[in-house]
Protein backbone atom coordinates (compact mmCIF):
# COMPACT_ATOMS: atom_id res chain seq x y z
CA UNK A 1 0.00 0.00 0.00
CA UNK A 2 3.06 2.43 0.33
CA UNK A 3 2.47 3.08 -3.36
CA UNK A 4 -0.47 5.26 -2.54
CA UNK A 5 1.26 7.83 -0.21
CA UNK A 6 3.79 9.70 -2.42
CA UNK A 7 1.62 10.37 -5.58
CA UNK A 8 -1.04 11.95 -2.77
CA UNK A 9 1.48 13.97 -1.29
CA UNK A 10 3.45 14.91 -4.37
CA UNK A 11 0.29 15.63 -5.80
CA UNK A 12 -0.57 18.14 -3.08
CA UNK A 13 2.66 19.39 -2.13
CA UNK A 14 5.69 20.62 -4.65
CA UNK A 15 9.13 18.52 -5.20
CA UNK A 16 10.48 21.28 -3.04
CA UNK A 17 8.49 20.88 -0.10
CA UNK A 18 10.51 19.42 2.29
CA UNK A 19 9.72 17.14 5.35
CA UNK A 20 11.57 20.04 7.20
CA UNK A 21 9.39 22.77 5.67
CA UNK A 22 6.18 20.50 6.91
CA UNK A 23 7.83 20.30 10.57
CA UNK A 24 7.52 24.10 10.58
CA UNK A 25 4.38 24.46 8.98
CA UNK A 26 2.86 21.89 11.94
CA UNK A 27 5.06 23.76 14.98
CA UNK A 28 3.24 27.13 13.52
CA UNK A 29 -0.18 25.57 15.15
CA UNK A 30 1.12 26.90 18.71
CA UNK A 31 0.68 30.34 17.28
CA UNK A 32 -1.65 30.10 15.34
CA UNK A 33 -4.45 32.96 15.21
CA UNK A 34 -7.50 32.62 13.28
CA UNK A 35 -8.29 34.90 10.20
CA UNK A 36 -11.32 35.52 8.66
CA UNK A 37 -11.81 35.54 4.85
CA UNK A 38 -15.69 36.49 3.52
CA UNK A 39 -17.05 34.67 0.27
CA UNK A 40 -16.93 36.11 -2.79
CA UNK A 41 -18.10 35.47 -6.17
CA UNK A 42 -15.97 34.14 -8.31
CA UNK A 43 -17.77 34.85 -11.78
CA UNK A 44 -16.23 38.56 -13.00
CA UNK A 45 -18.93 38.59 -15.22
CA UNK A 46 -21.62 38.25 -13.15
CA UNK A 47 -23.43 41.70 -13.09
CA UNK A 48 -23.01 40.91 -17.01
CA UNK A 49 -24.55 38.57 -17.70
CA UNK A 50 -27.43 39.92 -15.18
CA UNK A 51 -27.91 43.23 -17.29
CA UNK A 52 -27.74 41.04 -20.63
CA UNK A 53 -31.23 39.06 -19.13
CA UNK A 54 -33.17 42.02 -18.19
CA UNK A 55 -35.54 41.66 -21.42
CA UNK A 56 -36.19 38.51 -20.20
CA UNK A 57 -37.17 39.79 -16.61
CA UNK A 58 -39.15 42.57 -18.09
CA UNK A 59 -41.08 40.42 -20.26
CA UNK A 60 -42.00 37.97 -17.32
CA UNK A 61 -43.24 41.03 -15.40
CA UNK A 62 -45.42 42.51 -18.20
CA UNK A 63 -46.60 39.36 -18.99
CA UNK A 64 -47.91 38.72 -15.87
CA UNK A 65 -49.40 41.92 -14.93
CA UNK A 66 -51.53 41.63 -18.38
CA UNK A 67 -52.24 37.90 -17.98
CA UNK A 68 -53.58 39.12 -14.20
CA UNK A 69 -55.05 41.99 -15.37
CA UNK A 70 -53.21 44.74 -13.15
CA UNK A 71 -54.33 48.11 -13.89
CA UNK A 72 -50.46 49.04 -13.26
CA UNK A 73 -47.27 47.42 -11.66
CA UNK A 74 -43.95 48.39 -11.23
CA UNK A 75 -40.91 46.27 -11.01
CA UNK A 76 -36.87 46.07 -10.61
CA UNK A 77 -34.19 44.24 -9.54
CA UNK A 78 -31.68 44.51 -7.20
CA UNK A 79 -28.07 43.27 -7.38
CA UNK A 80 -25.46 43.83 -4.36
CA UNK A 81 -25.48 47.66 -3.31
CA UNK A 82 -27.94 49.50 -6.24
CA UNK A 83 -31.01 49.02 -8.03
CA UNK A 84 -29.50 47.74 -11.61
CA UNK A 85 -33.09 47.75 -13.19
CA UNK A 86 -36.74 49.52 -12.65
CA UNK A 87 -39.90 50.24 -15.27
CA UNK A 88 -43.25 49.35 -14.87
CA UNK A 89 -46.67 48.54 -16.66
CA UNK A 90 -49.85 50.01 -17.25
CA UNK A 91 -51.15 52.96 -14.87
CA UNK A 92 -50.94 54.27 -11.70
CA UNK A 93 -53.76 56.27 -12.19
CA UNK A 94 -56.57 54.71 -15.00
CA UNK A 95 -58.46 57.64 -15.12
CA UNK A 96 -55.93 60.18 -16.11
CA UNK A 97 -53.89 57.32 -17.92
CA UNK A 98 -50.57 58.08 -15.51
CA UNK A 99 -48.08 55.38 -16.68
CA UNK A 100 -46.50 53.24 -13.82
CA UNK A 101 -42.56 53.71 -13.43
CA UNK A 102 -39.90 52.68 -11.14
CA UNK A 103 -40.58 56.04 -9.24
CA UNK A 104 -44.14 55.44 -8.61
CA UNK A 105 -45.28 55.38 -5.09
CA UNK A 106 -47.25 52.39 -3.91
CA UNK A 107 -48.42 51.78 -0.65
CA UNK A 108 -46.65 48.38 -0.11
CA UNK A 109 -48.65 47.30 3.07
CA UNK A 110 -47.15 44.53 4.97
CA UNK A 111 -43.77 45.06 3.06
CA UNK A 112 -43.52 47.80 5.87
CA UNK A 113 -43.26 45.15 8.80
CA UNK A 114 -39.70 44.66 8.74
CA UNK A 115 -38.92 48.50 8.44
CA UNK A 116 -40.72 48.40 11.79
CA UNK A 117 -38.43 45.70 13.43
CA UNK A 118 -35.36 47.25 12.13
CA UNK A 119 -36.05 50.48 13.71
CA UNK A 120 -36.43 47.91 17.33
CA UNK A 121 -33.27 46.77 16.95
CA UNK A 122 -31.65 50.09 16.32
CA UNK A 123 -33.56 51.06 19.86
CA UNK A 124 -31.90 47.37 21.13
CA UNK A 125 -28.56 48.21 19.77
CA UNK A 126 -28.61 51.59 21.14
CA UNK A 127 -29.76 50.12 25.09
CA UNK A 128 -33.31 51.30 25.00
CA UNK A 129 -34.90 48.32 25.37
CA UNK A 130 -34.38 44.42 25.35
CA UNK A 131 -36.66 42.16 23.01
CA UNK A 132 -37.45 40.08 25.74
CA UNK A 133 -38.87 42.41 27.91
CA UNK A 134 -42.43 42.13 28.60
CA UNK A 135 -44.60 44.39 25.92
CA UNK A 136 -46.63 45.76 29.08
CA UNK A 137 -43.38 48.08 30.44
CA UNK A 138 -43.58 50.45 27.09
CA UNK A 139 -47.45 49.65 26.76
CA UNK A 140 -49.09 49.56 30.51
CA UNK A 141 -52.40 48.81 29.59
CA UNK A 142 -51.20 45.63 28.18
CA UNK A 143 -50.28 44.12 31.87
CA UNK A 144 -54.04 43.92 32.86
CA UNK A 145 -54.86 42.24 30.07
CA UNK A 146 -56.29 38.49 30.74
CA UNK A 147 -54.35 36.02 28.73
CA UNK A 148 -55.79 32.61 27.34
CA UNK A 149 -54.53 30.46 30.22
CA UNK A 150 -53.63 31.22 34.09
CA UNK A 151 -49.67 29.83 33.41
CA UNK A 152 -49.28 32.36 29.98
CA UNK A 153 -46.32 34.01 29.91
CA UNK A 154 -46.38 37.72 29.37
CA UNK A 155 -46.34 38.94 25.88
CA UNK A 156 -42.83 40.06 25.31
CA UNK A 157 -41.38 42.22 22.17
CA UNK A 158 -39.64 39.71 20.42
CA UNK A 159 -43.28 37.52 20.53
CA UNK A 160 -45.16 41.06 18.91
CA UNK A 161 -42.13 40.69 15.80
CA UNK A 162 -42.09 37.25 15.39
CA UNK A 163 -46.37 36.55 15.45
CA UNK A 164 -46.26 34.78 18.40
CA UNK A 165 -48.22 36.71 20.85
CA UNK A 166 -50.94 34.61 20.62
CA UNK A 167 -53.71 37.17 18.79
CA UNK A 168 -55.44 35.90 16.04
CA UNK A 169 -54.59 36.17 12.52
CA UNK A 170 -56.54 39.46 11.55
CA UNK A 171 -55.74 40.42 8.12
CA UNK A 172 -59.27 41.15 6.99
CA UNK A 173 -59.74 43.16 10.10
CA UNK A 174 -56.41 44.87 9.82
CA UNK A 175 -56.53 45.73 6.78
CA UNK A 176 -58.79 48.04 7.56
CA UNK A 177 -57.84 49.44 10.72
CA UNK A 178 -54.32 51.89 8.96
CA UNK A 179 -55.91 55.19 9.68
CA UNK A 180 -56.50 53.95 13.63
CA UNK A 181 -55.82 56.32 16.36
CA UNK A 182 -53.42 55.75 19.05
CA UNK A 183 -56.15 56.33 21.90
CA UNK A 184 -58.70 53.57 20.46
CA UNK A 185 -55.77 51.23 19.88
CA UNK A 186 -55.14 51.56 23.97
CA UNK A 187 -59.02 51.29 24.57
CA UNK A 188 -58.71 48.54 22.39
CA UNK A 189 -56.58 46.90 24.99
CA UNK A 190 -58.17 48.20 27.65
CA UNK A 191 -61.12 46.04 26.51
CA UNK A 192 -59.50 42.84 26.74
CA UNK A 193 -58.52 41.11 23.83
CA UNK A 194 -59.35 37.59 22.47
CA UNK A 195 -56.71 35.52 21.72
CA UNK A 196 -56.01 32.36 19.93
CA UNK A 197 -53.13 31.25 21.32
CA UNK A 198 -50.93 31.39 24.56
CA UNK A 199 -48.24 33.67 23.80
CA UNK A 200 -44.59 31.66 22.56
CA UNK A 201 -45.99 28.84 20.97
CA UNK A 202 -47.25 29.21 17.84
CA UNK A 203 -47.11 31.31 14.56
CA UNK A 204 -50.19 33.40 14.05
CA UNK A 205 -49.65 36.54 11.78
CA UNK A 206 -51.05 39.93 13.64
CA UNK A 207 -51.62 43.37 12.01
CA UNK A 208 -52.13 44.02 15.68
CA UNK A 209 -48.76 42.90 16.78
CA UNK A 210 -47.01 45.42 14.91
CA UNK A 211 -49.41 48.57 15.78
CA UNK A 212 -48.55 47.56 19.12
CA UNK A 213 -44.51 47.65 17.87
CA UNK A 214 -44.94 51.38 16.67
CA UNK A 215 -46.73 52.42 19.46
CA UNK A 216 -43.08 50.77 21.55
CA UNK A 217 -41.22 52.94 19.19
CA UNK A 218 -43.11 56.05 19.98
CA UNK A 219 -42.59 55.37 23.68
CA UNK A 220 -38.83 54.84 23.47
CA UNK A 221 -37.90 57.33 21.04
CA UNK A 222 -39.77 60.29 22.17
CA UNK A 223 -41.91 61.02 19.21
CA UNK A 224 -43.70 58.69 16.45
CA UNK A 225 -42.48 55.63 15.29
CA UNK A 226 -43.27 57.44 11.52
CA UNK A 227 -40.80 60.15 12.48
CA UNK A 228 -37.90 58.16 13.92
CA UNK A 229 -38.20 55.58 11.24
CA UNK A 230 -37.71 58.52 8.73
CA UNK A 231 -35.13 59.59 10.46
CA UNK A 232 -33.37 57.11 11.28
CA UNK A 233 -33.57 54.66 8.50
CA UNK A 234 -35.15 55.83 5.36
CA UNK A 235 -32.64 59.84 5.14
CA UNK A 236 -29.24 57.67 6.20
CA UNK A 237 -30.58 55.04 3.53
CA UNK A 238 -31.38 57.66 1.00
CA UNK A 239 -35.29 56.86 0.33
CA UNK A 240 -36.26 60.46 -0.12
CA UNK A 241 -39.33 59.84 -1.53
CA UNK A 242 -40.46 57.25 0.83
CA UNK A 243 -43.43 58.57 2.98
CA UNK A 244 -46.16 57.17 5.14
CA UNK A 245 -49.23 59.81 4.21
CA UNK A 246 -50.20 59.47 0.77
CA UNK A 247 -51.79 63.41 0.43
CA UNK A 248 -48.10 64.39 0.76
CA UNK A 249 -47.28 62.25 -2.13
CA UNK A 250 -46.88 64.39 -5.33
CA UNK A 251 -50.10 63.40 -7.82
CA UNK A 252 -48.03 62.71 -10.52
CA UNK A 253 -46.69 59.69 -8.58
CA UNK A 254 -49.33 58.41 -6.05
CA UNK A 255 -50.79 54.89 -6.98
CA UNK A 256 -53.95 54.51 -7.05
CA UNK A 257 -55.52 51.43 -5.73
CA UNK A 258 -58.52 49.29 -7.69
CA UNK A 259 -60.25 45.87 -7.29
CA UNK A 260 -61.71 44.38 -10.47
CA UNK A 261 -65.85 44.52 -10.12
CA UNK A 262 -68.23 43.85 -12.66
CA UNK A 263 -66.01 44.02 -15.39
CA UNK A 264 -64.22 46.86 -14.52
CA UNK A 265 -61.71 48.52 -12.25
CA UNK A 266 -63.17 50.23 -9.25
CA UNK A 267 -60.96 52.77 -6.96
CA UNK A 268 -60.43 51.81 -3.90
CA UNK A 269 -60.70 54.51 -1.24
CA UNK A 270 -56.91 55.43 0.42
CA UNK A 271 -56.59 55.16 3.84
CA UNK A 272 -54.56 58.03 5.78
CA UNK A 273 -51.78 57.40 7.89
CA UNK A 274 -52.06 56.28 11.62
CA UNK A 275 -51.14 53.93 14.21
CA UNK A 276 -51.31 50.97 12.12
CA UNK A 277 -49.31 52.17 9.43
CA UNK A 278 -46.53 50.48 11.54
CA UNK A 279 -47.78 47.29 9.62
CA UNK A 280 -48.49 48.48 6.15
CA UNK A 281 -48.66 52.15 5.82
CA UNK A 282 -45.54 52.81 4.04
CA UNK A 283 -46.14 54.60 0.42
CA UNK A 284 -42.61 54.25 -1.70
CA UNK A 285 -41.16 53.21 -5.10
CA UNK A 286 -39.12 50.83 -6.97
CA UNK A 287 -36.09 52.68 -6.76
CA UNK A 288 -36.49 54.35 -3.31
CA UNK A 289 -37.12 50.47 -1.77
CA UNK A 290 -34.78 49.20 -3.69
CA UNK A 291 -32.22 51.07 -0.93
CA UNK A 292 -33.29 49.06 1.74
CA UNK A 293 -33.11 45.54 -0.09
CA UNK A 294 -29.51 46.53 -0.95
CA UNK A 295 -28.92 47.44 2.63
CA UNK A 296 -30.18 44.22 3.59
CA UNK A 297 -28.05 42.66 0.77
CA UNK A 298 -25.21 44.39 2.47
CA UNK A 299 -25.34 42.24 5.74
CA UNK A 300 -23.69 39.73 3.74
CA UNK A 301 -21.34 38.10 3.97
CA UNK A 302 -20.44 38.80 7.64
CA UNK A 303 -16.91 41.20 7.32
CA UNK A 304 -14.78 43.24 9.04
CA UNK A 305 -15.46 46.47 7.13
CA UNK A 306 -16.82 49.84 8.52
CA UNK A 307 -20.11 49.69 9.91
CA UNK A 308 -22.07 52.21 7.13
CA UNK A 309 -25.45 51.78 7.84
CA UNK A 310 -28.01 52.96 10.21
CA UNK A 311 -28.47 49.87 11.81
CA UNK A 312 -25.58 47.24 12.52
CA UNK A 313 -25.27 44.58 9.74
CA UNK A 314 -25.05 41.62 12.53
CA UNK A 315 -29.00 42.87 13.52
CA UNK A 316 -30.22 43.10 9.67
CA UNK A 317 -28.84 39.52 9.57
CA UNK A 318 -30.51 38.43 13.11
CA UNK A 319 -33.42 39.78 11.70
CA UNK A 320 -32.95 37.50 7.96
CA UNK A 321 -32.70 34.41 10.89
CA UNK A 322 -35.93 31.89 10.80
CA UNK A 323 -37.59 32.15 14.49
CA UNK A 324 -40.50 31.13 13.58
CA UNK A 325 -41.63 27.94 11.95
CA UNK A 326 -44.35 28.60 9.49
CA UNK A 327 -45.01 26.07 6.85
CA UNK A 328 -43.06 23.10 5.08
CA UNK A 329 -44.28 22.83 1.70
CA UNK A 330 -43.20 19.50 0.26
CA UNK A 331 -45.11 19.77 -3.20
CA UNK A 332 -43.79 23.59 -4.00
CA UNK A 333 -43.37 24.15 -7.58
CA UNK A 334 -41.15 26.41 -9.59
CA UNK A 335 -43.25 28.44 -12.42
CA UNK A 336 -41.23 26.15 -14.86
CA UNK A 337 -43.55 22.84 -13.07
CA UNK A 338 -40.39 21.39 -11.40
CA UNK A 339 -41.35 20.11 -7.60
CA UNK A 340 -38.90 21.34 -4.65
CA UNK A 341 -39.69 21.33 -1.28
CA UNK A 342 -40.01 24.75 0.25
CA UNK A 343 -39.77 25.53 4.32
CA UNK A 344 -41.03 28.82 5.70
CA UNK A 345 -40.14 30.75 8.86
CA UNK A 346 -40.57 34.11 9.84
CA UNK A 347 -37.85 36.21 11.22
CA UNK A 348 -38.10 39.56 12.43
CA UNK A 349 -40.50 41.12 10.29
CA UNK A 350 -39.50 38.93 7.69
CA UNK A 351 -40.60 35.50 6.17
CA UNK A 352 -37.52 33.25 5.46
CA UNK A 353 -37.58 30.12 3.25
CA UNK A 354 -35.33 27.72 1.86
CA UNK A 355 -36.02 25.50 -0.75
CA UNK A 356 -34.85 22.08 -1.52
CA UNK A 357 -31.87 23.23 -3.49
CA UNK A 358 -30.71 24.41 -0.26
CA UNK A 359 -31.19 28.04 -1.64
CA UNK A 360 -32.33 30.95 0.81
CA UNK A 361 -34.97 33.78 0.09
CA UNK A 362 -35.64 36.45 2.41
CA UNK A 363 -38.26 39.38 2.01
CA UNK A 364 -42.17 39.46 2.77
CA UNK A 365 -45.43 40.32 0.73
CA UNK A 366 -48.08 42.77 1.13
CA UNK A 367 -51.72 43.26 0.33
CA UNK A 368 -54.30 45.72 1.24
CA UNK A 369 -57.72 46.55 -0.37
CA UNK A 370 -56.04 48.30 -3.38
CA UNK A 371 -52.42 47.22 -3.66
CA UNK A 372 -50.37 44.13 -3.37
CA UNK A 373 -46.64 43.79 -3.49
CA UNK A 374 -43.45 41.70 -2.25
CA UNK A 375 -40.00 41.74 -2.30
CA UNK A 376 -37.18 39.18 -2.07
CA UNK A 377 -33.70 39.11 -1.73
CA UNK A 378 -31.22 35.77 -1.98
CA UNK A 379 -28.44 36.76 0.07
CA UNK A 380 -26.18 34.34 -1.07
CA UNK A 381 -26.50 35.14 -4.44
CA UNK A 382 -26.65 39.22 -3.52
CA UNK A 383 -29.73 39.82 -6.02
CA UNK A 384 -33.06 40.75 -5.47
CA UNK A 385 -36.89 41.51 -6.70
CA UNK A 386 -39.52 43.97 -5.77
CA UNK A 387 -42.74 43.94 -7.56
CA UNK A 388 -45.50 46.04 -6.62
CA UNK A 389 -49.12 46.23 -8.46
CA UNK A 390 -52.72 48.80 -7.75
CA UNK A 391 -55.23 45.97 -7.60
CA UNK A 392 -56.33 44.19 -4.58
CA UNK A 393 -53.90 41.72 -2.85
CA UNK A 394 -52.29 41.42 -6.14
CA UNK A 395 -49.81 38.15 -5.85
CA UNK A 396 -46.71 38.57 -7.01
CA UNK A 397 -44.92 35.53 -5.52
CA UNK A 398 -45.55 32.88 -8.79
CA UNK A 399 -43.73 36.30 -11.11
CA UNK A 400 -40.88 36.65 -8.28
CA UNK A 401 -39.99 33.22 -8.17
CA UNK A 402 -39.81 32.99 -11.85
CA UNK A 403 -38.10 35.94 -12.27
CA UNK A 404 -35.30 34.90 -9.56
CA UNK A 405 -35.41 31.29 -10.47
CA UNK A 406 -34.45 32.22 -14.59
CA UNK A 407 -32.21 34.83 -13.75
CA UNK A 408 -30.06 32.04 -11.44
CA UNK A 409 -30.46 29.76 -15.10
CA UNK A 410 -29.64 31.78 -17.71
CA UNK A 411 -27.03 34.37 -16.35
CA UNK A 412 -25.56 31.09 -14.61
CA UNK A 413 -25.66 32.37 -11.40
CA UNK A 414 -23.64 30.97 -8.34
CA UNK A 415 -23.94 31.25 -4.50
CA UNK A 416 -20.43 33.41 -2.79
CA UNK A 417 -17.58 30.57 -2.47
CA UNK A 418 -16.05 30.58 0.76
CA UNK A 419 -12.16 31.04 0.46
CA UNK A 420 -10.21 28.22 2.35
CA UNK A 421 -8.96 29.50 5.83
CA UNK A 422 -5.22 29.11 7.12
CA UNK A 423 -5.91 26.00 9.29
CA UNK A 424 -8.06 23.83 6.96
CA UNK A 425 -5.87 24.62 4.33
CA UNK A 426 -2.65 23.29 6.73
CA UNK A 427 -5.07 20.43 7.90
CA UNK A 428 -5.72 19.17 4.80
CA UNK A 429 -1.90 19.17 3.73
CA UNK A 430 -0.93 17.81 7.01
CA UNK A 431 -3.79 15.00 6.27
CA UNK A 432 -2.29 13.83 2.69
CA UNK A 433 1.14 13.27 4.42
CA UNK A 434 -0.81 10.29 6.50
CA UNK A 435 -3.18 9.06 4.22
CA UNK A 436 -3.90 6.13 3.84
CA UNK A 437 -1.40 4.44 6.19
CA UNK A 438 -1.55 6.54 8.89
CA UNK A 439 2.21 6.38 9.75
CA UNK A 440 3.13 8.38 13.17
CA UNK A 441 -0.70 9.84 13.16
CA UNK A 442 -1.19 9.36 16.59
CA UNK A 443 2.18 11.53 17.45
CA UNK A 444 1.28 13.89 14.80
CA UNK A 445 -0.61 16.23 17.32
CA UNK A 446 -3.10 17.47 14.79
CA UNK A 447 -6.14 14.96 16.43
CA UNK A 448 -7.92 16.07 18.93
CA UNK A 449 -8.55 13.76 22.13
CA UNK A 450 -11.47 11.96 20.77
CA UNK A 451 -10.40 11.09 17.72
CA UNK A 452 -8.23 7.61 17.96
CA UNK A 453 -10.96 6.50 21.04
CA UNK A 454 -13.98 7.08 18.75
CA UNK A 455 -12.20 4.76 16.22
CA UNK A 456 -8.55 3.27 16.15
CA UNK A 457 -5.54 3.64 14.14
CA UNK A 458 -5.56 0.30 13.07
CA UNK A 459 -9.60 0.34 11.38
CA UNK A 460 -8.97 3.75 10.09
CA UNK A 461 -5.22 2.47 8.37
CA UNK A 462 -7.42 -0.71 7.32
CA UNK A 463 -10.20 1.00 6.17
CA UNK A 464 -8.69 3.65 4.00
CA UNK A 465 -6.19 1.06 2.67
CA UNK A 466 -9.07 -0.76 1.25
CA UNK A 467 -10.36 2.58 -0.35
CA UNK A 468 -7.67 3.89 -1.76
CA UNK A 469 -6.56 0.74 -3.26
CA UNK A 470 -10.10 0.37 -5.32
CA UNK A 471 -9.21 3.90 -7.07
CA UNK A 472 -5.74 2.90 -7.93
CA UNK A 473 -2.96 5.30 -9.13
CA UNK A 474 -3.82 8.72 -7.36
CA UNK A 475 -4.16 11.23 -10.65
CA UNK A 476 -5.67 14.13 -8.92
CA UNK A 477 -6.00 15.87 -5.45
CA UNK A 478 -8.73 18.51 -6.01
CA UNK A 479 -9.22 21.71 -4.39
CA UNK A 480 -10.62 21.92 -0.65
CA UNK A 481 -14.32 22.76 -0.27
CA UNK A 482 -14.79 24.85 2.36
CA UNK A 483 -18.63 24.72 4.37
CA UNK A 484 -17.23 27.11 7.14
CA UNK A 485 -13.98 28.27 8.70
CA UNK A 486 -13.42 25.17 10.41
CA UNK A 487 -15.24 22.18 8.24
CA UNK A 488 -14.24 20.90 4.42
CA UNK A 489 -13.96 18.33 1.55
CA UNK A 490 -11.82 17.67 -1.10
CA UNK A 491 -11.55 14.54 -3.64
CA UNK A 492 -8.96 12.66 -4.50
CA UNK A 493 -8.92 11.11 -8.19
CA UNK A 494 -7.70 7.86 -9.41
CA UNK A 495 -7.26 5.66 -12.15
CA UNK A 496 -10.14 3.53 -10.92
CA UNK A 497 -12.40 5.76 -9.29
CA UNK A 498 -12.60 8.54 -6.80
CA UNK A 499 -12.51 9.43 -2.49
CA UNK A 500 -14.03 12.21 -0.68
CA UNK A 501 -11.91 12.87 2.53
CA UNK A 502 -14.37 15.02 4.75
CA UNK A 503 -13.09 16.45 7.82
CA UNK A 504 -14.08 18.84 10.89
CA UNK A 505 -12.46 20.84 13.57
CA UNK A 506 -12.27 21.38 17.10
CA UNK A 507 -12.91 24.86 18.62
CA UNK A 508 -9.95 24.84 19.94
CA UNK A 509 -6.85 27.19 19.08
CA UNK A 510 -5.30 25.57 17.24
CA UNK A 511 -8.12 23.59 15.78
CA UNK A 512 -7.45 19.86 15.67
CA UNK A 513 -8.90 17.09 13.89
CA UNK A 514 -12.13 15.97 15.57
CA UNK A 515 -13.93 13.45 12.46
CA UNK A 516 -12.27 12.45 9.52
CA UNK A 517 -14.68 10.41 6.65
CA UNK A 518 -13.70 8.57 3.71
CA UNK A 519 -16.36 7.45 1.22
CA UNK A 520 -16.50 5.96 -2.67
CA UNK A 521 -17.81 8.58 -4.69
CA UNK A 522 -18.89 8.38 -8.78
CA UNK A 523 -16.02 10.36 -10.55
Amino acid sequence: MKRFILPLSLLIYSAAHSQSELQKAQASTSSYAQTYQPPVFSDKDRLARIKEAIPVVEKLYKEYAEKNNFPGMAFGLVVDDQVIYSDGYGYTDVMKKTKASGKSLFRIASMSKSVTTMAILKLRDEGKLRLDDPAYLYIPELKSMPLLTADSPAITIRNLMTHTAGFPEDNPWGDRQLDTKDDELIQLIKKGLSNSNVPGVQYEYSNLAFAMLGKIIGKVSGTSYQQYITDSIFKPLGMNSTLWEYTKAPADLLAHGYRWEDGKWKEEELLHDGTYGAMGGILTSIEDFGKYMAFHLSAWPPKNDKETGPVKRSSVREMQQPWTFNNLNTRFKYPDGRTCALVSSYGYGLRISRDCDNRLFAGHTGGLPGFGSQWWIMPEYGIGVIANGNLTYAGMNTVNFAVMDTLISIAGLQPRTLPVSPILKQRKKELAQLLPDWSNAERSKIFAVNFFPDKSVEIRRKNSQQLFAKIGKISAVKDLVAENQLRGKFVVEGEKGALEIFFTLTPENPALVQQLDVKEISK
